[in-house]
């Protein structure tokens, strides 16, 4: 933690520490000997989907611009690091320190702008050196490999997507421009279209992948983040709904107690209402 205010980061490592330290120790009692029966049971691969729920519940609270549930998150985040270090350790394989002193390595390796004497020019050029100092550590990995490897497969499938597709395109594998996309995009609905009249289920499963992909496609020609933008979505969604059973509630009814054409004008009531008051973003750092 070194910098311009090393005395400010000399201070901070010893107030982390001791905290850091209770955390493990907590961790190892919890598996170890007498600890807890639960806690002992899990493995790296049955701690997947907690791992998932703590980096969504994390998100969560940004968005919400909660401080105070963001720390609670974060703190939830970390024991799932420490649980993860823990199995490592009695396995043999690594620890805690061992995965703090990689990280911190690659960090200064990574920013030679800041630890070395590199000169850049901007946030852009930081990147660029990045990437080429990531290609350098990587080496040949023994022999050749794909030019879209690398993209984890546990993330969002939308993420995933517009992930490869950025590695295609980096290699030459891309649309011209944005109207090849979109007409690959109306080329994937009549094809849905079709599978719809032919009544072909499994047909019409394929088709609506091929319609998600293209649309992802759509979103990164005009430089826009299909993740966040749905996320966006669903949450304006939620918005409405949850304001149009307020108003429902008020006039003493629910939403199966509305006819369509109720649930409509209530729709489009909440609609009207909450138009600005939204907060997507629509903004990513995907560059």
């Amino acid at each position: 933690m070194g910098g311009k205010n090393g005395n400010n980061s000399v201070q901070a490592e010893d107030a982390l520490m001791p905290q850091t330290a209770r955390l493990l120790e907590i961790m190892a009692r919890l598996r170890g000997p007498g600890g807890c029966p639960w806690d002992r049971e899990q493995t790296l691969n049955t701690l997947k989907p907690y791992l998932t729920e703590e980096c969504g519940e994390v998100l969560d609270a940004i968005d919400q611009d909660d401080m105070d549930a963001l720390e609670e998150e974060l703190g939830d985040l970390l024991l799932q690091v420490a649980f993860h270090c823990d199995i490592c350790r009695e396995e043999g394989h690594f620890e805690w320190e061992d995965v703090a002193a990689r990280v911190s390595e690659k960090l200064i390796r990574r920013h030679p702008h800041v630890f070395a004497d590199v000169s850049v020019s901007g946030s852009d050029e930081v990147l660029k050196n990045w990437h080429e100092i990531k290609k350098r550590e990587k080496g040949d990995g023994g022999g050749p490999k794909s030019a879209i490897d690398g993209v984890p497969r546990h993330i969002p499938a939308l993420m995933r997507a517009f992930k490869l597709q950025k590695k295609a395109a980096a290699v030459g594998f891309d649309w011209k421009d944005e109207h090849g996309a979109m007409e690959k995009l109306e080329e994937e609905l009549r094809e849905f279209e079709e599978a719809v009249i032919d009544q072909d289920r499994a047909q019409m499963q394929e088709e609506m992948g091929d319609i998600l992909f293209s649309l992802v496609n759509v979103a990164r020609k005009f430089r826009l983040e299909p993740e966040t933008a749905l996320q966006d979505a669903v949450r304006k969604f939620q918005d409405r709904f949850e304001l149009l059973e307020a108003r429902l509630e008020d006039r003493g009814k629910k939403p199966q107690q509305c006819s369509l054409t109720e649930l409509d004008a209530a729709w489009e009531s909440a609609k009207e209402a909450g138009e600005g008051t939204g907060t997507p973003t629509g903004k990513n750092s995907f560059e």
